[in-house]
């Protein structure tokens, strides 16, 4: 009678003759880079790692594997910079990575102030819009301190909020531009 041969014995006769080539090997690594950096990422941006464990989880990796981790680290942070809040965090982590840079403190400036100009241009569009919709309903002999009108579907303001989106939205990715250039 003949030897009966585990899967696992099949399996790994089978896969015996199959060699990973040195591409294949390096594309493998590169992958596992990129995940070691999306989920730093992650935690970091969640909250759950802070810019020091970061830059210490990244020193133990070996130097190749660091500096990649690095960088699509990096890049990862000022892709997430956005209109919507948030940048004190990423921006926290890209000056941990970029301490040198010697143009990064106006850089910083130059966002923040965006972000700001942006917010208080916004809040000015939806006062100015409810203010608007007030006036539209008192004259529909809608009128009371109760009365307080709902501006989630309003169309006019929502169009205004993707013009300043778009005007501001040009201004950030000069930014994030010029903070993929350190």
């Amino acid at each position: 009678m003949g030897e009966i041969k585990s899967t696992v014995e099949l399996a790994m006769e089978r896969t015996q003759r199959l060699r990973i080539s040195d591409e294949e090997k390096m594309e493998i690594k590169q992958k596992e880079r990129m995940q070691k950096a999306s989920g730093l990422f992650n935690r970091y941006v969640e909250g759950h790692l802070t810019v020091n464990e970061i830059l210490k989880e990244i020193k133990r990796l070996d130097p190749e594997t660091a500096k990649t981790v690095k960088e699509s680290f990096f890049s990862q942070l000022v892709d997430a910079l956005s209109l919507n809040g948030g940048a004190e965090r990423l921006i926290e982590g890209i000056e941990a990575l970029k301490q040198q840079a010697s143009d990064f403190e106006k850089i910083r400036q130059k966002l923040f102030h965006l972000l700001s100009r942006h917010q208080k241009e916004k809040e000015k569009l939806e006062r100015e819009a409810t203010i608007q919709a007030m006036e539209t309903l008192r004259m529909e002999g809608i009128y009371g301190s109760a009365v307080e009108p709902n501006m989630e579907g309003s169309e006019n303001l929502k169009n205004k909020f993707e013009d300043l989106a778009a005007g501001s939205g040009a201004v950030l990715e000069g930014i994030k531009q010029q903070l993929r250039a350190l």
